[in-house]
Order: C-alpha cells, then sequence, then structure tokens
C-alpha cells in the first residue's frame, strides 16, 4: 500500500478507504493532502470497487489551510484552484467506482465542497455543513457554486453562499444537499454498510450509471435518450448483466463480479 503523510488509506474487501489525517489541523487541506487525495483516489479507482473518503479525528475537513503557504493574504488563490484543487476534485468526481463522502465531523468551506464532490454523502448527524467564504472575503470554490444549486436549489444554495451559516446535517438531509444524516451512534457501521453494499455490486454499471446522471445536466432530451442507449448497450455486455439476469430468474441473489 502506498505510503502517505497527510492521508491514509486502506483496501480490503474492495473497498477503498481514504481518511484525511491532519487531526491537529481538523483536516484542513494544504498542497501535500490535495495532491495525495489526487494520487490516492487515482490509485483506488483501479484496485476497488467503492471508495470511502472520511476523516480521522472530530473534523471531516476544515477546508484551506490558510497557513500554507505562509501568507493567505499573498496567496495566489486562481493558481491554487487550477492547479491543485481541479485535479482532485476531477479525480473524485471521474472515478470510475462509486465515491462515497461519510461526513464524521464539522465540513466548512473547501471541506464542505469536497465532500460534495463524491457520488454519495452520508453524515453523521452531529457534522455540519458550512459555506464559510463570504466570512473572509471570499466566493465558494472548490466546485461549490457547481454542487450546491443542483443539489439543494438555487433559493437555498444563495442562501448558504451569502449567509455563511452552519446548514446541520439533518437539514441538509431534508434539503436534498445530501444523501443521509445517521445518528452518531449508527454511523460508522451505516457507512460501512453502504461501502460493502457497493462493493458487491456491478461495477461497471455504476461507472455508467455516474456518467448518464452527470451528463444529463448538460444534455438535451434527445442527447440523454442517445446517452442511456449507448451505456445501456456497453452494460448488456457484461458478465455481471448476464449473471443478474440468470440470478433473477433462479431467483437468488446475484453474485457481481465487477466484470
Amino acid at each position: 500500500m502506498k505510503d502517505y503523510q497527510t492521508i491514509t488509506l486502506e483496501i480490503a474487501d474492495d473497498i477503498a478507504v481514504l481518511r484525511l489525517n491532519r487531526i491537529d489541523k481538523m483536516n484542513a487541506l494544504n498542497t501535500q493532502m490535495r495532491a495525495e487525495i489526487t494520487d490516492a483516489v487515482t490509485f483506488s479507482g483501479l484496485k476497488a470497487r467503492v471508495v470511502v473518503l472520511t476523516g480521522n479525528g472530530k473534523a471531516f475537513c476544515s477546508g484551506q489551510d490558510l497557513s500554507d503557504s505562509g501568507n493567505a493574504a499573498a496567496i495566489d488563490l486562481e493558481r491554487v484552484l487550477r492547479d491543485e484543487y481541479v485535479p482532485m476534485l476531477r479525480a473524485i468526481s471521474d472515478c470510475p467506482i462509486p465515491t462515497i463522502s461519510a461526513v464524521n465531523g464539522p465540513a466548512a468551506g473547501a471541506g464542505a465542497n469536497l465532500a460534495l464532490a463524491a457520488d454519495l454523502v452520508i453524515a453523521t448527524e452531529s457534522a455540519y455543513f458550512l459555506q464559510a467564504f463570504t466570512r473572509i472575503g471570499l466566493i465558494p470554490d472548490a466546485g461549490g457554486t457547481y454542487w450546491l444549486p443542483r443539489q439543494m436549489g438555487a433559493a437555498k444554495a444563495m442562501g448558504a453562499a451569502l449567509f455563511a451559516e452552519p446548514i446541520s446535517a439533518r437539514q441538509a438531509d431534508e434539503w436534498g444537499m445530501i444523501w443521509e444524516a445517521v445518528e452518531d451512534a449508527k454511523f460508522d457501521d451505516l457507512w460501512h454498510a453502504r461501502a460493502a453494499h457497493l462493493a458487491q455490486g456491478p461495477t461497471q454499471a455504476y461507472g455508467n450509471l455516474k456518467r448518464a446522471i452527470r451528463d444529463s445536466w448538460e444534455n438535451g432530451f434527445d442527447s440523454q435518450l442517445d446517452l442511456e442507449a449507448k451505456l445501456q448497450g456497453d452494460c448488456g455486455k457484461t458478465r455481471d448483466f448476464k449473471e443478474g439476469v440468470v440470478a433473477f430468474l433462479e431467483k437468488r441473489p446475484a453474485q457481481y463480479e465487477g466484470r
């Protein structure tokens, strides 16, 4: 397994668990962590069948480490976003296997939007999401202006960004911002179970499903129907489709191989 300095990565039973591991900084993102997340997600996409992104300690991620450059006011934000955040976010969004953000605690600023880049967001009830950017004279970045209006609607997204108020996990669940909020005592067992379910599923179908849903935001109806037909045709050629049909006819659980 690869050796990282700011994160940990464990792969077992086709589940890759990537943990942000700058506990003393509430898992704030610095240059090294962004590079390591990019590498670990890319690696996991080749070695596992689901990726879980979570945090060690009490926080998921407190956002950009403003002390990373030594002089926060002088940081070239455009360069950092283009050269460091974009590759990380693309690695998560374009990952060929399902990705889950298991939000174990506060997710603020770029940390909140890092979580939203995953296919599914599962949060413990004590967690919250904070678009903290306007508190320091910035706009939401790390994909925030893309994900927020799509997941919670324009009105809620605008209020979350303008007021920079914490959104509880339960509220985020009710608004459609995340998949589900879970009681703290059940959180670890729940996200493990969700990950295990996906790791045992038809991996190529999941990858095509991800593409179809993501592309639907930019496609017209006819283009989306064409894409559906193409991707469904690809799924129909997989061993997992054949296994799924046989298992259905034999009235037994399918044993998917991810092929």
